[in-house]
């Protein structure tokens, strides 16, 4: 029992908790029983949920009513206190009682929270919101999407180091290529910062990744880039935006596909293709965005996801551990 990663989780956070998480609990445990699981939240509720369905030795329930809402400011978040479901599980990793956390709460309090509570990694300055994106060829790891809306190029940078660390520890034996998003692949394009960076990564030599420079918008699922860098603000207009189009795609084939006879007869031939088709787009794959220079992982999981994406969120805690983020961060920063 003394192996198993501990994960603490964060069971009153998002829509439809604590049913979706403690359901996505159960079902990670199916196929993982190398995890404990810390759970914070109702102990009543969630007793009644897991029933028997989980051997006790397996998790540990810490109980507390008070919850951060979904409404709250960052702030407004922090101020409920240090009884909260999320501020007892962060605490929880800050006391080295659990190896990671993961909420589907409010993504700002998540983030204030945590930095209330966690010592950034030496010589990093600002966290970074990452997240996995699929790609032609496999993954592709993505930040900033949303934590820092102005960066320099030591922010963007360290990006590149942390989300290249990120890479390895989800891939193990894969030497990822970085690439800045930008509005062209010339070298002059683009404002002063990000040529300043692509200039220091370009002279930079590193063991740890390749420099592939600059990435355009229209090639990000290409997969000729496996870490994708970019400032907050681009970074999530690009992350909507590949969300959008993901959407509308879906609900136009299955338009398309039962709109008439013709459809329906090749929506029987095609079924097989489209059923991968629609599994390749599925957000809840790719469910665990993770708060990267923090000298402990956080992982935010998708508030309006259901208990699969819930529990693709801890396989990622899982893999973030195993891998051993942390230390490869501080070893290539």
């Amino acid at each position: 029992m003394t192996d198993l990663i501990k994960i603490a989780v964060d069971a009153m956070g998002g829509d439809n908790s604590p049913n979706k998480i403690i359901n996505g609990v159960i079902l990670n445990h199916k196929s993982n029983k190398n995890i404990f699981y810390k759970i914070f939240g109702d102990k009543d509720k969630i007793n009644n949920l897991i029933g028997d369905k989980i051997n006790n030795e397996f998790y540990e329930i810490i109980h507390t009513t008070d919850v951060v809402k979904s409404a709250d400011s960052p702030l407004e978040g922090a101020k409920r206190g240090k009884n909260t479901s999320m501020w007892l599980a962060i605490d929880s990793v800050k006391k080295k009682e659990a190896d990671i956390v993961v909420s589907a709460g409010n993504t700002g309090a998540l983030l204030v929270i945590s930095k209330l509570n966690l010592k950034m990694i030496e010589n990093i300055d600002k966290p970074a919101l990452s997240a996995l994106w699929p790609n032609k060829k496999g993954m592709s790891v993505v930040l900033d999407l949303g934590a820092n809306i102005e960066c320099s190029s030591k922010n963007l940078l360290d990006f590149s180091i942390m989300g290249a660390s990120l890479y390895t520890s989800l891939y193990p034996g894969d030497k990822p290529n970085v690439g800045l998003l930008n509005i062209g692949s010339e070298e002059l394009k683009g404002n002063e910062t990000i040529k300043e960076t692509y200039q220091i990564l370009n002279d930079k030599k590193s063991e740890n990744y390749n420099f592939s420079g600059y990435i355009e918008g229209n090639h990000l699922m290409d997969g000729e880039v496996n870490v994708i860098v970019s400032d907050g603000f681009t970074g999530n207009v690009a992350l909507k935006t590949a969300e959008g189009t993901a959407n509308f795609i879906t609900s136009e084939l299955k338009k398309a596909m039962t709109g008439s006879i013709i459809g329906k007869i090749s929506s029987l031939l095609n079924i097989s293709n489209l059923k991968k088709f629609k599994k390749r787009l599925d957000p809840r794959l790719y469910n665990g965005a993770i708060f990267i220079g923090l000298d402990s992982p956080v992982v935010k999981s998708h508030g309006g996801t259901d208990f699969i994406g819930f529990s693709n969120s801890l396989d990622v805690c899982y893999r973030i551990v195993k891998g051993n983020l942390i230390e490869k961060i501080k070893q290539n920063i």
